[in-house]
């Protein structure tokens, strides 16, 4: 839980000093600093080329998706989610918007309730 005595509410913003205001504009320039260049490292590290056990060279990102493949194959269900929803075929990217007229869905209605 949070120290809520350190907590700055709408109202009460307006009443840090410069310097509080300062160091906490420079804290949060530091942060973003740092996400960005860790996104920039992995995406070198994606696009690097690493020797496979075969002797074959692969990507970052291929040896991670073959890796992620032998984990799924093996029975890991998170590893499968992975790999399929990665492969575009997340259950619910596959919703289809139809045009249908009220009759239709008042008598599926009716059927579904019996009437």
């Amino acid at each position: 839980m949070a120290n809520e005595q350190n907590l700055v509410r709408g109202d009460d913003a307006h009443k840090l000093t410069a310097e509080e205001a300062s160091k906490g504009g420079k804290k949060s320039a530091e942060v973003r600093r740092q996400k960005r260049d860790l996104k920039r490292a992995m995406e070198i590290l994606l696009e690097k080329e690493f020797k496979g056990k075969g002797g074959e060279t692969l990507t970052g990102a291929e040896a991670i998706a073959m890796k992620q493949m032998e984990k799924a194959l093996k029975g890991d269900a998170r590893a499968f989610e992975l790999v399929r929803d990665t492969a575009g075929q997340k259950p619910i990217d596959k919703i289809v918007m139809a045009e249908v007229d009220q009759s239709v869905i008042d008598e599926v209605e009716a059927m579904v309730l019996g009437e």
